[in-house]
């Protein structure tokens, strides 16, 4: 079931870059290395309409496609090149579940967001040419990568529009992160580090399912049953047919790995340990996106950040779906975000 669920019918088209071995920033490395992504859009001549969308926790190319690309939307294919790039570890690029024996599962490498961004500058400058992309944005996760793109590499991005998320975990963000591999690692059918049977993490899964929900909508979503807008009965319903029927299909030990990037996230480690001169480097002109109602990185935490980032402002988002609005199941999110990148994408 997991390997039927990361292939092109679920999230395709997508195309894959060869990183080869691909050293990391811990020492380790991933032997033949991949990229998944998806392109949207023809590079211009001078190669300066290129937009850059790395994925977030769990997601996929085709998830950013549904939610963010189209005519007339910011992400406009008949104005921009757009690049949606899957991150290590989500399933379609190089990942615990499809790197073959003996570097599978137990044996896949700790992998960083700083490893993540590297590999995506490689695919950007070496398979487009591209010296300088016009925007890189993402949200949650990826917003963590487009703080690392934007302090990393200051020269290449533009323009950046982190979406819910932060450069630098907090103390609560990490203690939540660790509640969702604790559910997941919990399960009984957790053998010695790692899965050892697709399929067999079913109740990990599931309770992991239930604690993102419970934290990553709100309680007005709950207790106004604002789930009955697409068509579900009940909470169980809805948990059932719309948070577990996106994760159960999904290999653990990917989301392990995610989760665990995630958790141990850091820009400032660029300028060592020093957060605000890793952001102070930052060079492009910056929207920083928080969602008022965020329960995974709450708007103080966003903003907090942002007054450290020269030449950026704070744009803000209501929305009862909370941080899961980013998934694009609430028009006015949508809208709203539209709006926010325009905008950006206007400015020289």
């Amino acid at each position: 079931m997991t390997a039927a669920y990361y292939g092109q019918e679920n999230h395709g088209p997508y195309e894959i870059y060869d990183l080869g071995d691909f050293d990391l920033e811990n020492g380790g490395k991933i032997r033949g290395g991949k990229l998944a992504y998806a392109t949207f859009g023809t590079l211009s001549a001078s190669r300066d309409n290129a937009i850059l969308f790395p994925t977030w926790y769990s997601g996929t190319n085709k998830i950013l496609e549904q939610a963010y690309v189209g005519p007339g939307r910011a992400l406009d294919p008949e104005k921009y090149f757009i690049i949606l790039v899957n991150q290590l570890g989500n399933g379609l690029s190089s990942s615990p579940h499809n790197t073959p024996a003996p570097f599978n599962a137990a044996k896949f490498p700790r992998v960083s967001n700083a490893d993540d961004v590297r590999a995506q500058h490689r695919l950007v400058t070496e398979k487009f040419g591209i010296e300088r992309l016009a925007l890189v944005l993402g949200g949650s996760m990826g917003a963590q990568q487009t703080y690392e793109w934007a302090a990393r590499f200051p020269a290449v991005v533009r323009r950046a529009a982190p979406i819910a998320g932060t450069a630098r975990g907090t103390a609560h963000n990490r203690l939540l992160v660790e509640t969702f591999i604790e559910a997941i690692t919990g399960d009984p059918a957790f053998d010695d580090g790692w899965y050892r049977e697709d399929g067999a993490a079913h109740r990990g899964l599931r309770r992991h399912a239930r604690v993102f929900a419970a934290s990553g909508f709100t309680p007005r979503l709950f207790n106004d049953e604002l789930w009955r807008g697409l068509g579900f009965s009940s909470v169980d319903d809805f948990l059932t047919g719309f948070v577990e029927n996106h994760f159960l299909p999904q290999d653990p030990n990917n989301l392990i790995l995610l989760a665990s990037k995630w958790r141990d996230n850091d820009v400032g480690r660029i300028a060592g340990g020093d957060l605000r001169r890793a952001l102070g480097a930052i060079t492009a002109k910056v929207a920083v996106i928080a969602i008022e109602e965020d329960g995974f990185f709450p708007l103080a935490d966003v903003a907090a950040e942002q007054k450290l980032v020269p030449n950026s402002s704070l744009k803000l988002v209501s929305s009862a779906w909370g941080h899961l609005a980013l998934f694009g199941i609430d028009p006015g999110y949508n809208e709203r975000v539209d709006a926010y990148l325009k905008e950006l994408l206007a400015t020289s």
